[in-house]
């Protein structure tokens, strides 16, 4: 099965590096081999270079993990190639159909791992942000199944951070505004986050330490997203509000046309 798991891995690398659709995967694989498959292919983006800076937190809403019927959240990996400045461009033709979800974000400023309180999360971090994530399933029409999204890296493709604010304010309920080209798209709370966004950075600290990767001081955390994720377009401009975080935003670069050489 290992020879399976690399040749999946390749497969989703290369639809990531080169932002091309591919069917979902034929193959029927555990949970446990669909993060295999995401962190084979993800040693890929280390071995040209990249660096892990942290995990995003995936189906972090009750109603959705019912749905799905899942016992617990779902996590990929962050890069620093996928950090995108704050007020900053992302380039249309790196994706192959890109969404963008309202979140926070944490700094941690020491290490956390394993089982932890929500008290001892607080006390390990270092800031808090309003945060964006850009999601980009690699499958045709953002159609997937569970273990598909997790072995596609949780459909992680991107990510914003505001300004770091002071970790002790109460997260349980802010306000959540997602502004694009000026008009509110999506309002929401930070409730919507597991009801309080730091159990997700408690679940990120279990769930990491339990791969073997727990998380460093300078780690960055995504809650997970506190609206429905809005399909994006060439041109935009994406801005997120959140109550006494401030806000976070990014500019879409017009798709441009790729000329291939005969």
């Amino acid at each position: 099965m290992m020879s399976d798991i690399s040749a999946l891995a390749q497969r989703l690398d290369d639809a990531a590096r080169t932002a091309t659709g591919v069917p979902q995967l034929e193959e029927t694989i555990s949970v446990e081999e669909a993060y295999a498959v995401q962190a084979q292919s993800m040693q890929l983006r280390y071995d040209r270079g990249e660096r892990r800076i942290g995990l995003k937190m995936g189906m972090t809403s009750r109603a959705k993990m019912a749905q799905m019927g899942l016992e617990d959240l779902i996590w990929g990996r962050l890069t620093d190639a996928m950090l995108v400045e704050d007020g900053g461009k992302i380039n249309f033709n790196g994706f192959v159909h890109p969404r963008v979800e309202p979140e926070i974000a944490f700094l941690l400023g020491a290490p956390l791992g394993g089982s932890v309180t929500p008290m001892a999360a607080r006390a390990a971090l270092a800031g808090v942000a309003p945060a964006l994530e850009i999601i980009d399933s690699r499958y045709h029409n953002f159609k997937f199944s569970l273990t598909d999204v997790i072995a596609d890296n949780s459909s992680s493709s991107a990510f914003v951070t505001g300004p770091w604010a002071d970790p002790s304010i109460d997260l349980a309920n802010l306000g959540f505004i997602l502004n694009i080209d000026g008009v509110a798209r999506q309002i929401g709370s930070s409730a919507a986050i597991l009801g309080n966004p730091i159990r997700s950075l408690v679940a990120a600290a279990r769930l990491a330490a339990a791969a073997g990767e727990p998380l460093q001081a300078g780690d960055v955390v995504m809650a997970g997203g506190a609206t429905a994720a809005e399909a994006l377009a060439p041109g935009q401009h994406v801005c997120l509000e959140v109550q006494k975080l401030g806000r976070v935003e990014f500019h879409i670069q017009p798709k441009e046309n790729v000329c291939l050489e005969k």
